[in-house]
């Protein structure tokens, strides 16, 4: 499973600026709307010390990350639903991704042109959110339309869902997402754009990154009654530091008060939104790290791996990589009892070590 995050929001929020940053790909960031038309795509590595760790005690010369895809989508505004600035275009890209990383302006640089007059980070969030609400709103009508039609023949399933339809575009209407779970899947099935996991990112300048007390407390409430995540970063900084040597970043982090490392924080968070978990095979000369949803069944897990593992799923051997790496080896550890077996009903838990049995 490979996750695909789209970075959203209003033009010169700082998009381009939190891609290079996140990349390392120097993509042209302009004073000007638009100047993004064209997605650009660039992939970010997970690092995870726990499979590197399991990986050395088993003997693997290769390790294989876990990794999100980023996607710097160009600046949405006003009208974006009804198709103001190539509102339609942008739109179709947000509607490929699995989640949202809505970057919010934080900053004044007056050499920055904001396309609303001025800085306001809450009014930036409600006019991203309304515009996708309205776009939703278009989905769901022309979903109606098609329901409609196909009740003419009175099949009452087709009833029931154009009424699921209605009672979704209602709440859609009053600014409120689905909230029971077969709404949610209602929603998932004709892909509504507010209904994707979301991070928001208050990109504040360099001196500023404590945030004026008003503004960081409205996101927050705004992000918390969404259900959203909220991080705080200087993107212009952190693209700066990606430029430097390691020793020389954790010196420019330790004199701008910047607590670790705010990218690898991101990536983590967007790991996050869509509630993944990581398993890790250490087979042969490979260590890989494996993402997949929370509760996957081993037989699923093993179909992450290749599809005739699935298929022919005999058993699992699991261990927790903690367990691996104070054993020593993988024979060691079976040695004293950390290696246990588990059926296709298991769920995969974060972190475990497993090596899958099947028939080819």
């Amino acid at each position: 499973m490979s996750l695909q995050c789209g970075l959203v929001g209003l033009p010169n929020a700082g998009k381009s600026t939190l891609f290079n940053a996140l990349t390392a790909l120097q993509v042209p960031v302009e004073k000007y709307p638009f100047s993004t038309v064209d997605p650009n795509v660039g992939v970010v590595t997970l690092k995870d010390r726990r499979l590197e760790e399991a990986g050395a005690v088993a003997g693997c010369r290769h390790i294989t990350h876990a990794w999100v895809r980023f996607v710097d989508i160009a600046g949405l505004v006003e009208g974006a639903s009804r198709g103001e600035g190539l509102g339609n275009r942008f739109l179709s890209h947000i509607r490929e991704m699995d989640a949202l990383i809505h970057v919010v302006r934080a900053f004044a640089a007056g050499d920055v042109p904001h396309p609303l007059g001025g800085v306001d980070p809450l009014r930036d969030m409600e006019l991203i959110n309304t515009e996708l609400f309205l776009a939703d709103l278009e989905t769901v009508d022309r979903q109606i339309a098609r329901a409609v039609k196909r009740c003419k023949g009175g099949d009452r399933r087709e009833r029931e869902g154009l009424a699921a339809l209605e009672e979704l575009r209602e709440g859609l209407s009053r600014g409120q997402p689905p909230a029971t779970p077969e709404a949610l899947l209602l929603a998932a099935s004709i892909n509504l754009l507010s209904c994707k996991p979301r991070l928001y990112v208050l990109n504040a300048g360099e001196g500023d990154l404590e945030l004026a007390e008003g503004a960081w407390q409205q996101a927050s409430r705004q992000a918390a009654a969404e259900g959203s995540r909220l991080l705080v970063m200087a993107a212009s900084l952190e693209e700066e530091l990606n430029r430097l040597p390691p020793e020389e970043q954790q010196e420019m982090r330790r004199a701008y008060g910047v607590e670790g490392n705010s990218l690898e924080k991101l990536v983590g968070e967007a790991y996050r939104l869509l509630n993944l978990i990581t398993f890790f095979t250490v087979k042969g000369e490979e260590a890989r790290a494996w993402p997949v949803p929370a509760n996957t069944k081993a037989r699923q897990g093993a179909g992450r791996v290749h599809s005739d593992m699935e298929k022919g799923f005999i058993k699992a051997e699991v261990i927790a990589w903690q367990d691996l790496v104070e054993a020593g080896s993988l024979g060691r550890a079976r040695e004293r009892g950390r290696v246990r077996i588990e059926g296709k009903d298991y769920p995969l838990q974060d972190g475990d070590v497993v090596l899958f049995h099947f028939r080819p």
